[in-house]
């Protein structure tokens, strides 16, 4: 399946190499130009009011007052939607606006435009809505109770899946939106058992851009649509079925994104900018607040979790039984996919014949919950190897060595019978870490102390501990799912030199992808001179940048599109076998013909759809099949000091060991894994939304804590690359893996230190002292 590359003499910056990224300099300057910094002639903006409960019924909205008010050219309600009222990744069952019954706090129920946009704050706040206040539904374990209230209906037909994720959700049963159940094996005694309950927090993707975008009217009646998010033609299916527009008339635009994590999957302001901009006939610009923005996105799922392993006296698993409750909060986003992430990869790493695993998601009053990176796996590893720690502790092993073990590799089976294919370096990438060299003591320093610059302390009560941890995530979308990108590339003569120019809709969040697109176009025609035109809706879906997908999908639809235009090309000299600097190749590497006088005034162009081998949907009763792509693996060591009487910590460093498979920009692939590890840092010491009765007590960055530049320790960063046979140049997907194993090995760095259990993150002082 991969083809040779066809780099030649003097083409830079292509695979494997770490070109600067063309956006770096901008994003470091402060020059480059976000969504929230876009602008139009005779622009009006945007203002969202939102429910102050996380459950009501809506008896009335009086909007006259909000009209009424000096600036204020339009304010809409549910009664405005043109079109589908509800829309949803998966489901269709969240509302535009809000039109019977609001179902979490922050949910909207009215916009306003206005010529400032202080006065459309202003004017949404002067909106009167009578509200009967209900009771919520607001824990998981209540929820998922026969006899629970509901949150929803009964739905009179079976959900459709939409184009995200696939879910194949089942018709919803109560409360519970989705039952994943995996089992293999029938033997369930063993020698050792250690049973425990674990529980994760509410994290938040924390991304520093908040929503916005800018919608103009267009004289076709449709609209243009500038937004920052993760997936253009998605966002173009819901919004125009909500606007009762054909796609053809919904152009959506990437503008410049910052940050992702999977928050950007669902659609925030775009329905509402447009509506505003079709009835008012000017451009409506809409820009969260940071506290809007809480509200405004989907968050990680809560997790409540109870696991029992099994083994021989030697560590040797048996089996392992489990179950994953999953706070899906109001509507569905992309929770079904969520669960069956966490079922089929909540066992880990591990080799386990005999499995029984559950995982459920609910639909509460809380916050909805969707993707954020790791997607499923990061509770699910939090569970498994806290568990792994308790069993090496049952039977007198190291805690390595006991992973070690009982490691996949490759040919065997997982839970859901898959066969694991391709390098499976578990054992490796364990090994690597522990082996590194550990840090050395903690100097006199207070910044080098729990409590930094506070002066907390200068060593007493200070005691440092290690913890070890390895996961599993699955790479690009899954069960069945048609998962495909499209990429469509030119080549011509550009100012007396050979340009190629690289079209797709694919969405660069941050993460690099622009970069990558050109490295390819370099590598495969052999170009120095490579242009990415900006993401829009006017060439074919790329899918979205989500599940570590993008590389893997996008990098193999511009590559197959290269291919297409180097065979155009090589077809037209006799002898020639690539591209190189610029020139035609023959079978000695010698230049036959330059590109510029080959093509003269002629411009060769291919579109290429590419897509990975397939997958298959889960039986509903075993949860077998070959629902997965690809497996990445990733293993960190931590190494913390912990104040034990104030219940403070400080991570000294953290070593980390990730197969990649193929670094297209190395680089890139390490700052991936430092970011990634800097929110499973997050996870593990400090982030956590509190949800009170479904109210948020936090939406600021006062108060929801995000690790900064002094909590993150030095890292040591090793990367294999252990090629796939089935995907592009062998590559894995990076973003994913470093987020879902550093937060178990904090967690048991601090526990090593303290002796606690730690059963829950994120860890606050009171579980320590």
């Amino acid at each position: 399946m991969t083809a040779p590359a066809s780099t030649g003499t003097g083409t830079t910056g292509g695979v494997g190499s770490s070109p600067r990224r063309p956006d770096g300099t901008l994003k470091v300057k402060g020059e480059f130009a976000f969504s929230s910094d876009l602008f139009a002639d005779d622009m009006l903006w945007g203002a969202t009011l939102r429910s102050p409960h996380p459950r009501a019924r809506i008896r009335s909205v009086d909007i006259g007052k909000a009209l009424a008010l000096p600036g204020v050219y339009a304010v809409l309600t549910a009664d405005d939607v043109p079109g589908e009222k509800v829309y949803g990744l998966e489901i269709a069952d969240q509302p535009v606006l809000a039109f019977d019954e609001v179902r979490y706090q922050g949910e909207p129920v009215a916009v306003v435009a206005a010529e400032h946009p202080e006065t459309a704050r202003r004017a949404a706040a002067r909106i009167e809505v009578e509200y009967e206040v209900l009771p919520p539904v607001a824990d998981v374990t209540a929820a998922l109770r026969p006899g629970s209230p509901t949150v929803h209906p009964p739905a009179e037909d079976p959900p459709v899946p939409g184009d995200s994720e696939p879910g194949h959700a089942l018709p919803v049963m109560g409360n519970v939106l989705r039952h994943v159940p995996v089992r293999r094996g029938s033997v369930f005694e063993a020698d050792v058992v250690v049973t425990g309950e674990y529980e994760v927090g509410m994290q938040d993707q924390a991304f520093l851009g908040p929503e916005s975008g800018l919608a103009v009217p267009a004289e076709d009646g449709g609209v243009d649509l500038y937004i920052a998010t993760q997936w253009l033609h998605v966002d173009q299916r819901q919004v125009s079925a909500c606007l009762g527009l054909p796609p053809e008339k919904v152009r959506l635009t990437l503008a410049g994104v910052g940050g992702a994590f999977g928050a950007r999957e669902d659609l925030s302001m775009q329905v509402h900018a447009s509506m505003l901009a079709l009835h008012t006939g000017k451009p409506v610009k809409m820009v969260y607040s940071r506290e809007e923005s809480f509200f405004g996105h989907v968050h990680r799922h809560p997790a409540k979790m109870r696991y029992e392993h099994g083994a021989t006296r030697e560590g040797r698993l048996v089996y392992v039984r489990a179950r994953i409750d999953l706070d899906g909060g109001a509507y569905a986003s992309s929770s079904p996919a969520v669960a069956a992430n966490a079922a089929t990869l909540g066992i880990g790493p591990y080799d386990v014949p005999n499995v029984e695993m559950d995982a459920y998601v609910a639909y509460t009053n809380n916050p909805p919950c969707g993707a954020m990176r790791g997607f499923g796996a990061v509770q699910a590893c939090f569970a498994y190897e806290s568990q792994m720690d308790r069993l090496a502790a049952a039977v007198g092993l190291d805690p390595v060595e006991l992973r070690r073990i009982n490691a996949l590799e490759t040919g065997a089976l997982m839970p859901t019978g898959q066969v694991v294919e391709g390098p499976a370096p578990v054992a490796e990438l364990l090994a690597r870490v522990k082996a590194a060299p550990m840090p050395g003591p903690a100097s006199g320093d207070p910044r080098e102390q729990p409590g930094g610059v506070s002066n907390t302390t200068h060593g007493e009560g200070v005691v440092r501990g290690v913890g070890y941890a390895i996961g599993i995530k699955n790479v690009c979308f899954s069960e069945g799912f048609d998962d495909y990108s499209t990429a469509r590339v030119r080549l011509s003569v550009v100012g007396g030199e050979p340009a190629v120019l690289v079209h797709t809709a694919a969405a660069e969040v941050g993460q690099g992808l622009v970069t990558v697109q050109a490295q390819i176009a370099r590598t495969e025609l052999g170009v120095d001179t490579v242009t990415v035109a900006t993401a829009d809706t006017t060439v074919g879906s790329a899918g979205s940048t989500s599940a570590s997908r993008q590389t893997y999908m996008t990098g193999g639809a511009v590559r197959a599109a290269c291919e297409a235009v180097r065979r155009k090309v090589l077809s037209r000299v006799p002898g020639a076998v690539g591209l190189g600097g610029g020139m035609v190749l023959g079978a000695d590497g010698e230049a036959l013909s330059s590109l510029v006088d080959l093509l003269g005034t002629d411009v060769v162009e291919e579109t290429a759809e590419w897509r990975h081998r397939p997958t298959s949907s889960l039986d509903p009763a075993t949860g077998q099949g070959d629902a997965h792509v690809q497996y990445a693996f990733a293993a960190h060591r931590a190494v913390v000091d912990v104040d034990v009487d104030l219940g403070l910590v400080r991570v000294v460093e953290i070593t980390t060991a990730q197969d990649v498979g193929k670094a297209v920009h190395p680089q890139s692939v390490v700052g991936q894994i430092q970011g990634g590890t800097a929110q499973g840092l997050g996870l593990a010491l400090m982030e956590e939304i509190q949800v009170v009765d479904g109210l948020v007590r936090n939406p600021s960055f006062t108060d929801y804590l995000i690790p900064t530049i002094l909590d993150m320790p030095p890292m040591n960063v090793d990367v294999l690359e252990m090629a796939d046979p089935h995907s592009p140049y062998g590559l894995r997907g990076v973003g994913e893996p470093p987020t879902i194993s550093s937060t178990p090995a904090i967690v048991a760095a601090v526990r090593a230190a303290t002796g606690k259990p730690l059963s829950r993150v994120p860890i606050r002082p009171e579980h320590i002292v």
